[in-house]
Formats: C-alpha cells, structure tokens, sequence
C-alpha cells in the first residue's frame, strides 16, 4: 500500500461508518451517492489489504514445505 492508503483498520471502521450512515437514511441522493462512492474505495483498499496478507502467508506455507 502506498503512504496515501489508510491501513486496513481503519479503512475497515470507516467502511462501517459509511455502512451505518447508509443503512439509517435519511441522507440526500448526493450525499447518499457520496458515500456510496467512498464505501467502493475503502471496499477496494481493504481488499487490497487482504490479498497481500494471502500472498505472503502463501508465500510463508510455500517456503516451509
């Protein structure tokens, strides 16, 4: 990840915030958009998180066998 990225955490609890907020309503179509918007983003950067640990703990099986 580069240093722009938030770090899996807390691109995760930001993620449940925007999921909150969208679950509860009562946001515009802009803003609900918006947020939309940024859940994809954080979605993608905690994916990315996640696919690197994979490579590396597959990288680490793959070394002790």
């Amino acid at each position: 990840m580069t240093d722009e990225s938030p770090s899996y955490e807390a691109a995760r609890e930001e993620l449940i915030e925007v999921v909150r907020t969208l679950e509860a309503g009562g946001t515009s179509l802009e803003e609900s958009l918006a947020l939309w918007e940024r859940g994809e983003k954080l979605a993608k950067v905690c994916q990315t998180w996640l696919d690197g640990a994979r490579e590396r703990l597959d990288a680490a099986v793959a070394e002790d066998e």
